[in-house]
């Protein structure tokens, strides 16, 4: 009897395996970090395309 606890629990560990989730997490960090370079890159951006501009005209 204990030898079919033990597989049934075997089994019932292999179902809650956290591979998925896993996945779904490093999956929304790289969103969340796509989110942070793309607000970053847009600020900087319109910052250092004025600092450019002034630059250009002043030479």
């Amino acid at each position: 009897m204990t030898k079919a606890l033990v597989k049934l629990q075997m089994k019932f560990n292999d179902l809650r395996s956290e591979k998925g989730a896993t996945a779904v997490e490093y999956g929304l960090m790289v969103a969340l970090i796509a989110v942070v370079i793309i607000v970053a890159v847009a600020l900087l951006g319109t910052n250092l395309k004025s600092m450019f501009n002034s630059v250009a005209n002043s030479v």
